[in-house]
């Protein structure tokens, strides 16, 4: 008997061709916002023009003292890290479930990073947490991984408790919020990425936000020597005189990437609230299948939806492994499914299994390995992930991916053996 899938010879549920998600959306008012600013300039040194424009609407959109603008997200946690004055001698707690430029910066700066498994969302764990407090704990790093936020008011609880500051990474949160608050509000500072997928994106680019003035100006100084700082670090304060230097690293953002930045904020909302749409059909309609675990917000929880998690459960499908569900919904056109790799617990990278050969200085100072941290495994292994949409024209495709789920999954025998 033939069957209906099209791993076995059967026709595709989804025809049209790729790519299925293309981000950011660029419309003619981008393109006259980037042309404008050819001729504005293309080389700003110091905080005007639209470095200045779309630092003020972050700190506006956010809620804080402090936006600075750099020049990818792994610069932003760089900066901040240094900003907070980490540095040798420090451990510093971190999610083992994240994308590995969360904690690289940390180890520029010669910091122990402390991985600490995730909870069942994916999210940093609080409860493993407190276990790794040792006294040479200065920090903890959260990610609100794939853009739901963690329990930051759990974290932040901790924290407070043991005089240990709270770092965001935002870099999938734009927009995200718990009970009304942005996500990146919550710690001391946070740090985004406006990389190309990002739910606000630049097509390169970050941020950090912070209401410390002391971190404003060593962030300043760790990425944005001489005229920034000088225009901007009083005259009377003590690192004044490194102005001119700073720390020797520039970070800035190039001012065609802040001008699409500056534009795309002027609509993130918009985009979140059809990302949200579009998250509640494909969560209602997906949700109904054995062995597909689908994202389930707390009260209060506002997702931005940078991708929508689902977990398998091959148990459920007569013990089908994930990677067979994968390559027949790849057959059936869902081209936008993923299985994500650099996202992943950083114990299964060699850079966090035997970090001395790149880093000499830590050598010896912390080695993880396959199976420290089973619950971010069993989490990784079990991920599939699908982009999600915001617009109401894109709804045959999104009903297309449906389609192809619902006929993979009821016709799962096919794949066995």
């Amino acid at each position: 008997m033939s069957s209906p899938l099209a791993l076995l010879g059967g026709t595709p549920s989804v025809a049209t061709p790729g790519p299925h998600f293309a981000w950011p959306p660029i419309s003619e008012q981008t393109t006259k916002a980037v042309t404008d600013q050819l001729t504005a300039g293309i080389s700003i040194y110091d905080r005007s023009g639209v470095i200045e424009e779309l630092e003020d609407a972050l700190a506006d959109y956010h809620g804080v003292r402090y936006a600075l603008l750099t020049s990818s997200g792994t610069a932003a946690l760089y900066s901040m890290y240094a900003g907070c004055e980490l540095g040798p001698g420090m451990e510093v707690i971190v999610p083992a479930y994240t994308f590995f430029a969360t904690v690289t910066p940390l180890l520029h700066l010669g910091v122990v990073p402390v991985l600490a498994d995730c909870d069942a969302n994916g999210n940093l764990d609080p409860r493993d947490v407190v276990r790794r407090i040792t006294p040479r704990t200065s920090a903890v790093v959260v990610t609100h991984i794939w853009g739901t936020p963690a329990d930051v008011a759990t974290l932040r609880a901790i924290t407070d408790e043991h005089g240990l500051m709270l770092l965001e990474d935002g870099s999938h949160a734009h927009g995200a919020s718990v009970d009304g608050r942005k996500t990146g509000t919550f710690g001391r500072a946070s740090a985004f990425s406006m990389n190309g997928p990002k739910p606000l994106s630049a097509g390169e680019g970050g941020f950090i936000l912070t209401d410390d003035e002391e971190v404003y100006y060593r962030a300043l100084l760790h990425g944005q020597y001489n005229k920034r700082c000088r225009s901007e670090l009083p005259s009377g304060h003590p690192l004044y005189r490194y102005a001119v230097t700073g720390m020797g690293l520039k970070h800035r953002i190039h001012p065609l990437a802040a001008r699409i930045g500056l534009d795309q904020l002027r609509h993130l909302d918009g985009y979140l609230e059809g990302r949200a749409r579009v998250a509640a059909v494909m969560n209602e309609q997906l949700a109904e299948l054995p062995g597909i675990v689908t994202p389930k917000l707390a009260p209060g929880i506002c997702s931005s939806w940078y991708g929508l998690i689902l977990q398998y459960r091959g148990e459920e499908l007569g013990g089908l492994p994930v990677e067979r569900l994968y390559e027949a919904l790849q057959a059936e056109g869902c081209r936008e499914l993923d299985r994500p790799g650099s996202t992943c617990p950083l114990n299964l990278l060699p850079l966090f299994q035997e970090p001395g050969l790149l880093f000499p200085e830590l050598e010896g100072s912390f080695t993880y390995g396959p199976g420290d941290f089973p619950q971010a495994e069993a989490f990784h292994q079990s991920v599939l992930k699908l982009p999600v949409w915001n617009r109401d024209e894109d709804m045959p495709l999104v009903n297309g991916y449906i389609e192809a789920f619902h006929k993979v999954i009821n016709n799962y025998e096919g794949l066995l053996g």
